[in-house]
């Protein structure tokens, strides 16, 4: 049971890079951590598009506004909801990867019907398909220069605005690479808390340092995904009143230590295929193999929970459950989740109770 459990495992990270990025994607990505990125804004009036600022080479800027111009006329972009595309360009790369987003000006009482009027910001680099993985970053990141885009005819451009649209990639893509490149083999450690609800606090480090890990614990983290709400708060609730220690990532010295850690089997499978990315220097690549882990996770929790039910009624499923827990490597995080759902169920309770027990036995064993 544990080995095919372990091929299952493996062939979810090959099939996925595979599937995902080919060999092209990945040697484009090998040479060095910064793409070749670059950013445009517009204004937008009625249906006109002015060039505000852009890091394109001006052969590709005329481009690109035909471009936005007919998604306009089209309805293609809705206000504050971003829309990615593959564009091509008279760029190096000819075809990539064009996140847009129209960012409506406020009305004011002197133009209540201005509808549309706004700003057209295009962040372009990578892929179509590697952006899509950050579109909610990017989203989240466009509208924090809505703000700085209130000032009349735009007097801060060269102050904050343009500094800004510079760090799009920096700030929206490459948070997760930073991590792995901090923590290194020790990534299992921040996956397993994020699985478990267990709180990482970062000391003696910069802001950013900070806001990343924290921004790495949000991602690999299943709240929002599970099947009911109340699973996820049972869960929090019951990781507050534990005795669990936070996770401490130390950053005074280099590398970091940690303390209070724990992970499993389960998580630590994981690492090579993190590091591999790392060494590639591949962002995109970093945040499907993340998205994978999630959903190998949610895959196994779905399974305990039928297992479970069947456990009900049946001796037989009751050791196919034991088997499981001890093929899948990651049973202490299933069965923490599944104890918080299935608190208000006695009889379920009481197999849980059971399986906790073999677990146990089996790690002192």
């Amino acid at each position: 049971m544990f080995s095919s459990q372990t091929s299952s495992f493996q062939d979810s990270i090959d099939v996925e890079e595979r599937d995902e990025f080919d060999s092209e994607d990945i040697a484009g990505y090998s040479q060095k951590i910064q793409l070749n990125c670059y950013y445009t804004i517009y204004l937008y009036q009625g249906t006109s598009l002015t060039l505000i600022d852009s890091s394109l080479p001006s052969e590709a800027e005329p481009e690109l506004r035909i471009y936005i111009s007919r998604r306009l006329s089209k309805g293609a972009l809705l206000g504050g909801m971003g829309n990615i595309a593959t564009v091509e360009l008279s760029l190096p790369e000819q075809a990539i990867g064009c996140y847009c987003c129209l960012l409506e000006q406020e009305r004011s009482p002197e133009q209540p019907d201005a509808d549309g009027n706004g700003y057209v910001i295009c962040f372009m680099g990578g892929s179509e398909k590697g952006l899509n993985l950050f579109r909610l970053e990017l989203d989240k990141y466009v509208q924090g220069l809505h703000s700085s885009l209130q000032t009349p005819e735009l007097q801060n451009l060269e102050t904050e605005v343009r500094p800004y649209l510079g760090r799009w990639y920096e700030e929206s893509v490459m948070h997760i690479y930073r991590v792995v490149q901090l923590v290194q083999s020790n990534i299992s450690f921040l996956l397993h808390a994020a699985l478990s609800h267990t709180h990482v606090e970062v000391t003696n480090a910069d802001e950013r340092t900070k806001a990343d890990v924290s921004r790495f614990i949000k991602a690999a983290s299943l709240q929002g995904l599970s099947q009911q709400d109340t699973t996820t708060a049972s869960l929090c609730k019951a990781m507050s009143e534990d005795t669990q220690s936070d996770v401490v990532i130390d950053c005074s010295s280099s590398p970091p230590t940690l303390s209070n850690t724990v992970s499993n089997r389960f998580c630590d499978g994981w690492i090579q295929a993190f590091l591999n990315a790392a060494e590639r220097c591949n962002p995109f690549l970093l945040r499907q193999i993340l998205e994978n882990f999630k959903l190998k996770a949610i895959q196994d929790m779905n399974s305990l929970k039928r297992f479970v039910r069947q456990a009900e009624m049946s001796h037989y499923a009751l050791f196919r459950c034991c088997q499981f827990l001890q093929g899948c490597g990651n049973g202490d995080v299933l069965l923490q989740n599944a104890r918080a759902e299935h608190s208000d169920l006695p009889e379920a309770c009481n197999i849980i109770a059971v399986l906790d027990e073999f677990l146990g036995e089996q790690a002192q064993a």
